[in-house]
């Protein structure tokens, strides 16, 4: 073989040699080989004329105590190229090249849930309340998620879900400017949408439900039915008069409700608690009969009669006929309020809830025994 061919052989060689080098750029990502770890850095041969150290505090987010903790020789890892040349031949940075493939993924993740109803979710992880929301990290990125991305109503205390890893999806991403917002209300949208009709599908009027206090509002309470949301109306919630639904509801607190409505179109429902509950009236007029007489205070007079205290919270109505054996046109004119009165109970509707009360026939029938109730008499 002559000299000159040797050559060519050489130049040749060289020529593939080179060929087979990438091209490498700054600012990039491209695959290297750990050749060399001690405490403080990493060497990683990018096939560039060098090998370049990475310092620990560019392995990984939060800085490990070792770099051997994060790489071993012979990894294969892929870095960002921050700079080349230089004494050390460059400056490379795997905890950049990560964040680089996360917003890779990210953006991925985000361009198909644009056009596809199949979502895809993230890990986000909340660390901190921030004004307008909350910071969270997904894979180590920082992210925001907007108070109103968080729930599907207003929540007041944001902070209950620091520390909670939640699903949401990407809705900006400017991986230029670090800038990652994120959102749970498509997601908490999507699972309301299919407990819905799953709920609708098998709920009906009059059903018993097991339910879970959501939220307390000055008109009522919403309960969570499996997934839906219905309200109990503060007249609802209990037999007797209730001032605010915290008085005898607290959030989380689970029970049973009757199922007043149901529009499947408004996806709306109303629900009762105390509809689950005997009414205390029931109990309290079983004590007493038709025919019997009683002795009460009156406590209320209307154009129609008078209301007389059979017991606290228990009244029953004296019609304006049966006041007074004589023919008057207001109750002011047979009794007052706190007048304590003999009465015979004319009729019980337990369907109606309403219990019709006589002077008049207390009197023709008799004094006869009655029962008694002490009263605080009325201040001179």
């Amino acid at each position: 073989m002559s000299d000159d061919l040797k050559t060519v052989e050489t130049e040749e060689d060289m020529s593939a040699l080179i060929d087979s080098i990438p091209d490498i750029h700054e600012h990039e990502v491209v695959e290297g080989i750990v050749t060399q770890v001690n405490h403080n850095e990493a060497y990683v041969n990018i096939r560039h004329k060098q090998d370049i150290a990475i310092p620990k505090k560019e392995l990984a987010y939060p800085e490990p105590e070792d770099a051997g903790d994060v790489v071993k020789v012979g990894d294969k890892i892929k870095v960002y190229i921050q700079s080349l040349g230089g004494e050390n031949g460059g400056m490379l940075s795997k905890v950049k090249a990560d964040n680089e493939v996360i917003w890779d993924e990210l953006r991925q993740i985000k361009a198909h849930n644009d056009e596809s109803e199949d979502l895809q979710t993230v890990d986000a992880n909340v660390t901190q309340v921030v004004k307008g929301g909350l910071t969270a990290t997904v894979n180590g990125l920082r992210g925001f998620i907007p108070a109103s991305q968080m729930e599907l109503h207003f929540v007041k205390d944001l902070s209950v879900y620091v520390g909670q890893t939640v699903k949401a999806i990407p809705i900006e991403i400017e991986s230029h400017k670090r800038r990652l917002v994120l959102s749970r209300r498509p997601i908490l949208e999507r699972e309301r949408e299919a407990a819905q009709q799953e709920v609708f599908g098998s709920l009906h009027e009059g059903d018993i439900r097991k339910g879970v206090v959501k939220r307390l509002v000055d008109y009522g309470a919403f309960i969570d039915i499996g997934g839906v949301d219905g309200l109990a109306h503060i007249s609802d919630l209990s037999w007797e008069r209730v001032s605010h639904p915290s008085d005898v509801l607290q959030v989380g607190q689970e029970l049973d409700v009757y199922v007043k409505n149901v529009d499947p179109e408004a996806h709306r429902i109303s629900l009762s608690v105390k509809q689950t509950q005997r009414d205390p009236w029931l109990d309290r007029a079983e004590k007493y009969s038709e025919g019997e007489v009683i002795e009460g205070k009156i406590v209320k007079l209307a154009k129609f009669g008078a209301f007389m205290e059979i017991e606290p919270g228990f009244d029953g109505l004296i019609p304006m006929g049966e006041l007074s054996d004589r023919r008057i046109e207001n109750a002011d004119e047979a009794v007052q309020v706190n007048d304590v009165v003999k009465v015979k109970i004319m009729r019980i509707d337990l369907k109606r809830k309403r219990i019709s009360l006589s002077i008049n026939r207390a009197r023709r029938d008799g004094t006869g025994n009655s029962r008694r109730r002490q009263y605080d008499q009325p201040e001179e």
